[in-house]
């Protein structure tokens, strides 16, 4: 048994597969303590996981602007000490980061400690947190075909996103009245990521009456306070359909599961669910996310024939985009062959199983290790 750390927090896209990573490590009788943020957006997740742990912590993300440089320092070394603090507290023998500004303190006092720790790399485009630490990493998980420079193959290994085990694809019509829309007709849902996405709400404003003439439903996430809420009732022509604009979505195995079309952006989180749910879907990457890992996450998708990729420059023709795929049923079908391809095994039970051999070696080693010596398994 080991006593385990996952540093997720910040986003969604982070503190997902740190809850599906936990859940599958506690099964395999390893305790875990989830290190998350104190943004709202990991409050709202975390409250659905009541037999988890969590605990959060200082942290914020790193600028170049003087005032943003000086509490991202701030917050780094309060975020190490109370880390340590931790670490001591509840023992705490491994450390797993999954990116971003939230696993930074953390990894750093697990190295502080000699601890072994875990990264997970969920882009094509390598974050500067993953890129920073992965070198002196028991494991550093990363995407197919993915590779860091100066990092060890043995340390390395190929993995997919851990998709939480409550998403996935059920019956259109279940999945409908789960959501409270209505059976029939076609239905479009957008989806801006945790944090919501103003071009994309603007857009499926803009185009709702012509939606509505193609007979399409709308169920939108607009991300928690960003934009308003409510539902519309909208009549063209011979159509009656449904808008609705939500701040978040609970129920994400319905929501996917509910669409004819999904539009979203291009993170690792929303493109794993996607595929999970096998539905038709228009991406459009977001062109100031870093690393430009969104475009390459979209890209890589597409080049599988498993999603339509659409640059928010270019929205313009996004509507004939939705159109198109959203009535042409042979096109559907391609993508969904295409999706059951782009799903290789399952990333968490891999995950979990690795890491579960990891420790059963380690402690093989340490077991043989001449007293004095320290283990070198790589």
């Amino acid at each position: 048994m080991s006593n385990m750390v996952i540093a997720c927090g910040g986003t969604g896209g982070h503190l997902a597969p740190g809850i599906s990573l936990a859940q599958a490590m506690e099964e395999r009788g390893h305790p875990c303590w989830m290190f998350i943020s104190k943004k709202k957006v990991d409050a709202r997740l975390s409250e659905k996981y009541g037999d988890l742990s969590f605990v959060k912590m200082p942290g914020a993300p790193f600028s170049k602007n003087p005032l943003k440089f000086g509490l991202f320092t701030k917050e780094l070394i309060l975020g190490i000490h109370s880390s340590l603090r931790f670490f001591r507290k509840a023992r705490i023998d491994y450390v797993f980061g999954f990116g971003g500004y939230s696993s930074v303190a953390p990894v750093l006092a697990a190295k502080l400690r000699g601890m072994p720790y875990f990264m997970h790399e969920a882009n094509r485009g390598v974050g500067k947190t993953t890129k920073a630490l992965a070198r002196g990493s028991a494991r550093t998980y990363l995407p197919e075909g993915v590779r860091i420079e100066g990092l060890s193959p043995k340390r390395a290994r190929a993995c997919g996103y851990p998709v939480r085990r409550e998403i996935r694809q059920i019956s259109r019509s279940q999945a409908r009245r789960r959501i409270g829309m209505r059976v029939d007709g076609r239905l479009l849902v957008l989806i801006g990521g945790s944090q919501g996405a103003s071009a994309l709400n603007r857009w499926v404003k803009r185009n709702a009456d012509a939606l509505a003439s193609e007979g399409m439903s709308i169920y939108a996430v607009t991300g928690p306070g960003n934009e308003s809420q409510g539902t519309v009732e909208l009549k063209s022509g011979p159509h009656r359909v449904t808008a609705r604009f939500v701040p978040f979505c609970d129920d994400m195995s319905a929501l996917l599961s509910s669409a004819d079309v999904v539009i979203s952006r291009a993170g690792a989180g929303s493109i794993a669910e996607i595929i999970r749910c096998r539905v038709p879907s228009v991406l459009i990457p977001y062109p100031y996310a870093a690393d430009d890992h969104q475009r390459l996450n979209a890209g890589f998708l597409e080049s599988k024939g498993a999603a339509v990729v659409c640059e928010e420059s270019d929205m313009d023709t996004l509507f004939e985009e939705v159109r198109e795929l959203a009535f042409n049923e042979e096109l559907q079908a391609i993508l969904r062959r295409n999706l059951d391809h782009a799903e290789k095994g399952d990333p968490l039970d891999f995950l979990a199983r690795d890491m579960d051999d990891y420790f059963k070696e380690l402690e093989r080693e340490r077991q043989t290790t001449a007293p004095g010596l320290a283990p070198t398994l790589g």
